[in-house]
């Protein structure tokens, strides 16, 4: 199986020219296309930057003329969990017309539009990147190809991957961005191109703050690495 990651900007998407005009964003929790109607429906989050920009956004996307329909399910400050029907882009019937098929969520933000889509072969791939080029911006921003063997190993252990990407969420904001400047900085090579008392400068905090920070960081994704390592091996979590 051929696995695409397309940044993708449709010209008759209503998400995508909500996220234009308003400062809103859209992930993808769920989603059917019924080639018969040619319809899409999808449940999706919402978040606004504001909760007058999440009620600027809805009311913009209800009010799209490619938009069947949109409802609320649950809604609190500035996020919403939506439902909608949408008409058939012209993206989403080059794709299925040409054998392809959605393999992941996809998110919506400043206009763009993330798409994971797969294919059988070459050729079909082939020939949807070239229809979608006629009425679509996009660029391919990641390929990958898959076995059988490869494809069972990953869905064999999706239990592993998620406790390494829970691991990855639960950092604070903090956490994170100490980890990667520590990391971009070298602080993990041996011998270390940088110092706690260096990275303490870089976010004017005490050299003591950085080193909690880090601390922190680490143990909560060794926790998350090593639940998954157990999960590998058919064992109970720690």
């Amino acid at each position: 199986m051929i696995d695409l990651d397309l940044d993708m900007r449709q010209y008759d998407c209503p998400f995508i020219d909500t996220t234009d005009d308003v400062d809103i964003a859209f992930s993808a929790v769920q989603w059917q296309l019924d080639t018969d109607d040619e319809k899409l429906e999808t449940r999706l989050i919402a978040r606004g930057d504001s909760t007058g920009s999440l009620d600027d956004g809805l009311r913009a996307l209800r009010d799209h003329t490619n938009m069947t329909e949109c409802y609320i399910l649950t809604k609190r400050d500035n996020v919403a969990q939506i439902g909608t029907i949408i008409e058939q882009t012209n993206a989403m019937e080059t794709i299925q017309e040409n054998g392809g098929y959605i393999t992941g969520p996809f998110q919506i933000e400043n206009g763009r539009e993330r798409w994971h889509v797969g294919f059988d072969d070459d050729r079909d791939e082939d020939h949807a990147l070239a229809e979608l080029e006629r009425h679509n911006d996009y660029s391919v921003e990641g390929r990958d190809q898959f076995g059988p063997a490869t494809l069972f190993d990953l869905l064999e252990n999706s239990d592993s991957a998620m406790s390494l990407l829970e691991g990855c969420r639960s950092l604070t904001q903090t956490e994170r961005e100490t980890f990667e400047v520590a990391s971009n900085r070298g602080y993990y090579e041996t011998p270390r191109d940088t110092t706690l008392d260096e990275l303490a400068d870089h976010f004017d905090v005490s050299k003591t703050a950085v080193s909690m920070n880090l601390r922190r960081g680490e143990r909560k994704i060794l926790k998350a690495a090593l639940n998954a390592l157990n999960q590998l091996d058919g064992t109970e979590e720690f």
